[in-house]
């Protein structure tokens, strides 16, 4: 009696055309995910003939030594109410005040000027710098 057992060849299993398979899922879940997108709506957004922009009724610089320069004549935060306020009564529905700061300015300088602005009724703007360095 022969309790040997055979010796049977090794199963493998050729994964060629695994791959191949593969590659076509992905490519199909791939397609399908961007076609399906249920957060895409249409809308039609609106277009205007002009420019936009609000426009500045005053504007105040300030320096970061402190400085407040309306038109070129330096002010003191508690003069500014009274200077501001004839211009801003010309245009009063649109009155608005833009803010033209360095950015080494401390905020407390910023944030009296919008105050005075809003005891006035008028709009703040804050002008910043486009490019980005």
């Amino acid at each position: 009696m022969n309790l040997r057992r055979r010796g049977k060849g090794h199963q493998e299993l050729h994964a060629g055309a695994l791959n191949d398979i593969l590659f076509i899922l992905l490519f199909f879940f791939l397609i399908v995910s961007t076609l399906a997108n249920p957060n895409v709506i249409k809308l039609s957004q609106p277009k205007a003939k002009s420019d936009t922009k609000a426009k500045q009724t005053v504007i105040v610089n300030i320096k970061p030594s402190g400085e407040y320069i309306i038109n070129g004549k330096q002010i003191t935060i508690e003069e500014m109410k009274a200077f501001m306020e004839p211009y801003v009564q010309k245009d009063s529905t649109q009155a608005t005040i833009a803010i033209n700061a360095d950015k080494t300015v401390p905020l407390e300088n910023v944030v009296a000027v919008m105050r005075v602005a809003r005891d006035l009724g008028a709009r703040s703007t804050l002008l910043v710098d486009t490019k980005l360095k």
